[in-house]
């Protein structure tokens, strides 16, 4: 198996992995000490021996994952556990009597960067990409035009730029979030309503715990709402939209404000014990 090249994979969809390593065995066990598994929250790539042996270390490794996306930053520790492969030994995934003892460790790896989508490239789209690619996070930006998107406009984004920055021109906006990694948090200010709304209806479709924000105003938001409704969105299913976007307490209606109180909002989304109260803040926009 090339473990690293599926860690490398891992990495490059946003998703953070376990590396599983047999670090000893002692009499006999179905693999060689050195035996690697790489382990993700939906799949697993290679082997370390099958049975309760393998279960085990696969049921660790996911709660590692869980663990690491709930922690304020950094991987948790890495674990090191041993388990007897006897008929007399605890097993809650069936017997493995082969006799020996193994020891193995778990390692989280590249855990899974923030990463944040702007559909609209306009003039707040641009000023708010601006600040976000400051931060170490990986930025996409969606824009039904191309020329929004074009080099000479977005050069100053890459001037001292730490996020990874992905440029996605599509005349149907919505699609994009097909691409996009499962925790990406959603900022939906299109030039046109009807691709916002139709942004919305499938990000509202989307599994994921990710915030969702809208800019417009309270009027603007009342009649999406209605339309929502009427495609089958249930009340408690809108309310996972955050709409206005931004910190309250900046009322400028300049872009480049706009974007300042926008981008706070996300610096306290990349706060985990934040996050709640920073999705349940704003200020309304025209």
């Amino acid at each position: 198996m090339d473990w690293l090249g599926e860690l490398q994979a891992y990495r490059e969809r946003g998703e953070a992995a376990v590396l599983v390593t047999l670090l000893s065995v002692r009499g006999h066990a179905p693999r060689e000490a050195g035996a690697k598994m790489v382990v993700g929250l939906n799949g697993t790539h290679g082997s370390v021996g099958g049975g309760n042996l393998e279960a085990t270390a696969v049921e660790r490794a996911r709660r590692t994952l869980e663990s690491g996306a709930r922690a304020a930053s950094g991987n948790p520790e890495p674990e090191v556990f041993t388990l007897r492969l006897t008929d007399r030994a605890p097993a809650e995934f069936g017997r493995q009597c082969c006799g020996g003892e193994v020891t193995l460790l778990l390692e989280m790896i590249g855990a899974a960067r923030p990463a944040v989508a702007i559909f609209g490239v306009g003039h707040i789209g641009l000023s708010l990409a601006r600040i976000l690619a400051t931060l170490d996070l990986d930025l996409h930006l969606i824009d039904s035009r191309a020329a929004q998107l074009a080099p000479e406009r977005l050069a100053a984004l890459y001037l001292e730029a730490q996020a990874g920055v992905h440029l996605h021109h599509s005349p149907i906006p919505e699609l994009v979030l097909g691409d996009l990694p499962a925790h990406t948090h959603l900022l939906v200010m299109t030039h046109d309503h009807s691709e916002d709304a139709a942004i919305l209806d499938a990000a509202l479709r989307r599994p994921g715990d990710h915030f969702t924000g809208l800019i417009g105003s309270g009027a603007k938001w009342t009649r999406f709402r209605e339309q929502l409704l009427s495609l089958g969105h249930s009340a408690a299913t809108l309310d996972r939209v955050t709409t206005p976007i931004g910190v309250p307490g900046i009322r400028s209606k300049r872009p480049e404000m706009i974007a300042v109180a926008v981008a706070a909002q996300i610096a306290q989304l990349l706060e985990p014990a934040s996050r709640k109260e920073a999705a349940q803040t704003g200020t309304s926009r025209p």
